[in-house]
């Protein structure tokens, strides 16, 4: 075997940094098995992106099975629509009250990705189940940096009573590393960056940040000596290659420090929210998708979950014209009014989603794109935000996984198909020996 030009581990180091880099041709060894025209197995990444209070199906479920039009709340992912696909009849069952009364929106983030019906308190006594994402960092996760990554855009307490009896831990987590621990999410853009790429010395990147700020550099720059060494080891594709994802890195900072620098203008303070945090909720959805993004490019992680809000928020969408709270308006009560507003938070949501697969599937690997070696799932725990139910479910499954996934198509399930037969399906092509999750029955068929 022929060894690669440079190994896949490879880290340009600076003071308080660890930069890793994307997947290059030079760290691909070329074998003797390579030479024979068979290929190595392509990396391929979970994701779970999590929207609360439920859609408004009539907007977003196609009309037709097999090949389908885009309805209104999926038009803004036109360009990616080949890598996409609509998912109907998928439940949740767990979800569902079961004698346990109110809370709904507690349980539709709790079971989501565990499958498992939480225990109905607001002690210290919480319980539902490990989650998907959760059971494959366990087996996956030694391969990377971070074995998975839990990003939102909203904080979540870990305690207290959120949703009738429910504790705030269940409706704003779907992340479970055990049936009694939740996974907390990071909301700052810039500490996830940061995170990302320090050195492990959190002396050495506190150092490292303040020189930063202080001499308006780029994280780049304190590896460039590193940088400009290896450019000159690989071959004229990998340099351009490098040097698109160089650009990317220094155009997220960029953007970071606009976002700063507002937050500093406006007088913000780390009371109303992290100095991080972008005003414009779209762009902090948007960074933090970037940083998911980078994530995976570099290999750091193959496992994210991405809240775009706990369930139950009843934030304001002023920035597109709607002042009213979010679930306020999801209690419809089918007046056509609130619907269209629920529709056009629908959409601003999935306008996002289409920024990030779009730039997912701009970032080319030895095989593909990087939208093709990855499994996202985006969708809520609530179907119809009126009637809080739990099956049925709006669920698009994007990326073709490695390969793996026929996609393109919306596949109509018998109504009641547990969610986590999904799950297990997902994890069989990310290489993890799953019997059950939550209330599997098995693989899910007709898709992969």
């Amino acid at each position: 075997m022929t060894n690669p030009v440079i190994s896949r581990r490879t880290l340009l180091r600076g003071l308080g940094t660890a930069f890793a880099l994307p997947m290059l041709e030079g760290m691909i060894p070329m074998s003797a098995l390579a030479q024979s025209g068979k290929k190595a197995a392509r990396i391929n990444r979970m994701a779970f992106m999590f929207v609360p209070n439920g859609i408004h199906m009539d907007a977003w479920t196609p009309t037709t099975e097999g090949a389908f039009e885009l309805p209104a709340t999926l038009q803004p992912l036109k360009k990616v629509k080949d890598s996409i696909s609509v998912l109907t009849g998928l439940t949740q069952q767990n979800a569902f009250a079961l004698g346990d009364g109110g809370g709904d929106h507690a349980r539709s983030a709790a079971a989501f990705l565990t499958g498992c019906h939480p225990r109905k308190t607001d002690g210290a006594d919480i319980k539902a189940g490990i989650s998907a994402d959760q059971l494959a960092a366990m087996h996956i996760g030694n391969q990377t940096f971070f074995p998975s990554l839990e990003i939102g855009c909203e904080r979540g307490g870990q305690s207290g009573n959120c949703d009738s009896g429910y504790s705030c831990a269940y409706s704003s987590n779907i992340s479970w590393r055990g049936e009694a621990s939740p996974v907390a999410k990071e909301i700052d853009p810039r500490l996830v960056f940061e995170r990302l790429f320090a050195n492990g010395n959190p002396g050495d990147t506190q150092e490292s940040i303040a020189r930063r700020k202080i001499y308006r550099t780029s994280i780049l720059d304190s590896v460039l000596e590193d940088a400009t060494r290896l450019k000159t080891r690989l071959g004229t594709h990998d340099q351009s290659k490098l040097d698109e994802y160089f650009s990317s890195v220094r155009e997220i900072e960029r953007r970071l420090d606009w976002a700063e620098k507002t937050n500093a203008a406006q007088k913000i303070t780390a009371s109303d929210r992290p100095t991080g945090v972008p005003n414009d909720f779209g762009e902090h959805i948007r960074l933090l998708g970037d940083m998911m993004v980078l994530a995976f490019q570099a290999d750091l992680t193959r496992v994210c979950t991405f809240m775009i809000c706990n369930d139950g928020n009843n934030r304001s969408y002023k920035e597109i014209g709607v002042p009213e709270g979010h679930h306020d308006c999801s209690h419809h009560g089918r007046n056509p009014e609130k619907q269209a507003k629920v529709q056009q938070i629908n959409t601003f949501h999935t306008t996002q989603l289409a920024y990030i697969l779009e730039k997912m599937q701009a970032i080319k690997e030895p095989e593909g794109t990087l939208l093709d070696n990855t499994m996202l799932v985006y969708g809520a725990g609530i179907s119809d935000g009126d009637r809080h139910n739990h099956d049925d479910l709006p669920i698009l499954l994007a990326g073709k996984g490695a390969g793996t996934i026929k996609s393109g198509h919306h596949t109509t399930y018998k109504n009641g198909t547990p969610m986590t037969n999904l799950f297990l399906s997902m994890l069989d092509r990310v290489g993890v020996p799953a019997e059950h999750i939550g209330d599997s029955t098995g693989r899910l068929n007709m898709l992969f």
